[in-house]
């Protein structure tokens, strides 16, 4: 375990030092346009250490590290000149409820004449969110497949079942692609549909009681360690109505719950494939009883813009959004446990953004750039869902949003990722950057994990904004880039930072190559310019809106 002991003298010169105008020198700016913006490395490196260190508690919602990082956000937009974005300051207030379930909770099944326990981070992890400091339920349990309704896949996993006050248990991801139909649900990418934040919401539009999710690393994307590590923190959802229970079980638990139930859960597996699946009820019964500790947070997104300079386009913006949360400290018996510094997730895209807004604050484009850190991300993209909700700015008039989430930290490429820009005329003006900037844009890959669901961007989407995250190397597929430079050991670092990925290892080291990450905030922003300047704004393709904005 590194040393956490502060170093506060040295902390305020990073702090102070990041406020100022940076020098070029020969190793900080990426290439930019002639006579554009330059981002500067001094600054984002400042930032960085910054916002990563032990003084910042993990940047944590509704705790101490987050009052203290969107107090330095807020002083560091004024330093570099940003102008106020929400009224006569900087942030945006975002009600919250949070929640985390306590000891003493119980969760226990009846099936087959037996009773099975799931013991809480092993069986499974859960919570409510509805706002209740202590919800009792009882109810029939109903396996639901993918617990999917889409009308535009014409799939209805929900089909002909009044599914009020009971429990559903689901798979995660989507119905995989087939000879027959390759393209279903995104062919071998993950759909909207698959991802966990859409089955919780979808439980409750269907009147359930609550669901569980049956994990496994595969269709998941990710370990057991991860949902156990977001249910053992506190939760957050915004104000208003919410499941009773929700949460995830293990693969084994669900094999024996649905064991004593008398099904075989790799045929009902099979079955919840096929269109036409209808739900099955199992010959069982939950028990919960799910004490929590419940409180109203005020948290907030913070903004600043750089206004335009056309007297028609600058009521127009691009947003340049980050997300600054992470997950915060644990306090266990009085005493700090674990600090989850988040130096790449997302100190990074957090730092790289005031780096960005210090190079443009001098070159105004011709529609406004809006510099957005959402708060919340990790609590399922709270903040930019409640941006959404009541925008700063008209979502009519909103160009695009280019989004910055874990950047690169091992190197310069000779490529760009741009996941998610195929989806609209982003992708045009993404290669015409990226040729300027002596850069290819990266082949594509199947998004097996969700990656364009999982960040901020997704929301803006949601909303009918043509948005992306800009050159995700970390979650990029099979971790693939171009490095520029001792390929084989940049990709093997990068491809090591998933053990990292919401583990308190994700701590800012001196000796990182921040050239690359420099790169992919130039790209980003003169990618942002080239939008903000183009005579109109971009468009989706055929069949990829989301929303109902008209543009």
């Amino acid at each position: 375990m590194p040393d956490r002991r502060f170093h506060l003298p040295s902390l305020l010169r990073c702090a102070l030092f990041a406020a100022l105008p940076a020098f070029s020198t020969a190793r900080a700016a990426a290439p930019a346009r002639a006579s554009g913006p330059a981002v500067q490395e001094a600054p984002l490196r400042a930032h960085l250490a910054f916002l990563a260190d032990d003084l910042l508690e993990g940047r944590g919602t509704g705790q101490r590290g987050g009052e203290l990082t969107v107090r330095y956000l807020e002083t560091q937009a004024a330093a570099v000149g940003l102008k106020p974005a929400a009224g006569k300051g900087y942030r945006q207030k975002v009600e919250l409820v949070g929640q985390k379930t306590q000891a003493g909770s119980v969760l226990r099944f009846e099936a087959g004449g037996k009773t099975i326990a799931a013991t809480f981070d092993q069986g499974a992890v859960y919570g409510n969110a509805n706002g209740q400091a202590e919800t009792r339920l009882d109810a029939p349990i109903v396996f639901v497949g993918y617990g999917i309704d889409a009308p535009d896949e014409a799939w209805n996993d929900f089909a002909g079942a009044d599914l009020k006050g009971k429990l559903l248990v689901a798979m995660v991801n989507d119905p995989q692609p087939t000879a027959a139909e390759p393209a279903r649900f995104g062919g071998k990418s993950l759909s909207w549909y698959g991802r966990w934040t859409y089955k919780f919401e979808e439980a409750q539009r269907q009147g359930a009681a609550g669901i569980l999710l049956i994990h496994t690393t595969p269709s998941a994307s990710y370990p057991w360690s991860v949902p156990v590590t977001s249910f053992t923190h506190e939760q957050f959802h915004l104000a208003g109505p919410g499941n009773a229970l929700q949460g995830w079980i293990s693969e084994d638990m669900a094999r024996t719950l649905f064991s004593a139930a008398g099904q075989d859960l790799d045929a009902l597996r099979a079955r919840a494939e096929v269109k036409g699946f209808r739900p099955v009820e199992l010959k069982a019964t939950v028990h919960a009883q799910v004490k929590s500790a419940v409180r109203q947070v005020a948290e907030y997104n913070v903004a600043g813009i750089v206004p335009g300079t056309d007297p028609k386009l600058r009521e127009e913006a691009v947003i340049y959004s980050a997300h600054w949360d992470h997950l915060g400290i644990d306090v266990q018996n009085g005493k700090p446990d674990h600090i989850w510094n988040g130096a790449i997730d997302n100190g990074s895209g957090t730092a790289a953004l005031l780096a960005m807004a210090q190079a443009a604050v001098a070159h105004p484009a011709r529609r406004t750039q809006i510099f957005l850190w959402p708060c919340a991300e990790e609590q399922g993209l709270l903040g930019a869902l409640a941006y959404t909700r009541a925008p700063l700015w008209p979502l009519s008039k909103t160009a695009a949003d280019l989004n910055l989430d874990s950047m690169n930290f091992v190197g310069p490429t000779r490529d760009i990722g741009v996941p998610g820009a195929e989806r609209s005329t982003l992708l045009d003006t993404s290669r015409a950057v990226a040729q300027e900037m002596g850069l290819s844009i990266a082949p594509t890959v199947p998004d097996l994990g969700g990656a364009y669901f999982r960040a901020d961007h997704f929301m803006f989407a949601k909303a009918g904004v043509p948005a992306f995250n800009v050159g995700s190397a970390v979650f990029s597929g099979d971790g693939s880039f171009a490095f520029a430079h001792d390929a084989a050991s940049s990709s093997s670092r990068m491809r090591a930072f998933t053990r990292d990925y919401h583990q308190v290892s994700d701590q800012y080291d001196p000796g990182w190559d921040l050239t690359g990450m420099v790169q992919q905030a130039q790209f980003t922003l003169n990618l942002g310019y080239a939008v903000a300047n183009a005579a109109a704004m971009p468009v989706w393709k055929t069949g990829e809106a989301w929303g109902k904005v008209k543009r």
